[in-house]
Order: C-alpha cells, then structure tokens, then sequence
C-alpha cells in the first residue's frame, strides 16, 4: 500500500501515513489532501483547502500583473535635413519618454540620394546620444535598416532618492517648495 508523509494546516509534520488513512483524515477535517512534493520517498502531502489556495493564487497573480509596469518602446523619426531646433524639440520628447520608463528608437530615414550620405544621419544621432546623456545609455548601436538608420536607447537605473533631471537643464529636478 503506498504510503505519503502528510502536513496539517499550519506545516507539522503529522508523520507517514497510508494514502487511503491519509485521504479519511483529509476528508474528516473537511480539507483535500494535496501533493506538494511528488519525487521526495515518500511523497509529501498536506491538508489544505484546495479551492481556496487556488483562489488566492489567482487574487496574488492578479495583483502582480497590476502593479507591474510594461516598457514600451517609442520611436521618433527625422530626416537629415533636420534643423536644430526641431531636434531639441525630439531630443526633449525622448527625454520625457525615457522618464516615464519607456525605451525609445530614434531613426533617421533617408529619402532618394540622401542615402548616399548616411553619415549625416550618424552625426545626428550622435547629437541625439550626446543631449541624452545624462538619463539614457545606447542600448543598440546605429544599425541601418533599409532606408532608415536607426538606434535604441534605455533609461540609466536611477540611485534610491534621485530625481529625473529637468530637460534641458544640467541639474536634477526639484520640486517647488510651497509659499514659492
């Protein structure tokens, strides 16, 4: 007759018992008997409420999956003829991404004969790498993909207790103190 070594409700060990023995306690306690270690010999079994345990799994994982955050990646697109300002005005919108957790891939799409020419999409993106220094790290490299050169970028693990630089500024955000 196969034997289980079986655990009550609060994990003492109540011994090694026969299944069917086993089983009559289970169901005298009003619990199921479950098996939660099959390869030990023997195999170990407890006394639980097995609709239960699985409700409140279900109620952990839900909760888990709500409070975890999904990065996503967010592209900006230019062209090589693109003028200074409109870069800074991309440069900030990466920043304002990278904050909020996202990862971003920055392309330059190159139309007709400004293929012929792809470091000038280089230099832009190296702008792009420079102006986001200070919050992100090139995580690929310039990688042309067709007609669009492109790289990707994700944010620095920030210390415990450090805020986000401002965009644009070269010192870290600070909340406005009241009365100001």
């Amino acid at each position: 007759m196969p034997q289980v070594r079986v655990l009550d409700e609060e994990g003492n060990q109540l011994g090694v018992l026969a299944t069917p023995e086993a089983l009559r306690q289970a169901q005298e306690r009003g619990l199921d008997l479950v098996e939660i270690a099959p390869t030990s010999a023997p195999p170990v079994c407890r006394y639980l409420d097995y609709g239960k345990f699985k409700y409140e799994a279900q109620k952990k994982e839900q909760d888990a999956r709500k409070r975890q955050k999904t990065a996503d990646l967010k592209e900006l697109r230019c062209t090589p003829k693109i003028g200074d300002a409109d870069l800074q005005t991309k440069i900030r919108q990466a920043h304002k991404f990278l904050s909020g957790g996202d990862r971003v891939k920055f392309s330059v799409k190159f139309r007709g004969r400004e293929m012929t020419h792809p470091e000038i999409g280089r230099a832009i993106l190296d702008r792009v790498v420079q102006g986001l220094a200070d919050v992100a790290q090139l995580e690929r490299p310039s990688l042309l993909e067709g007609r669009f050169l492109s790289i990707q970028l994700v944010a620095l693990p920030r210390q415990k207790g450090q805020t986000a630089p401002a965009p644009g500024t070269d010192e870290p955000a600070v909340p406005a103190l009241e009365g100001e």
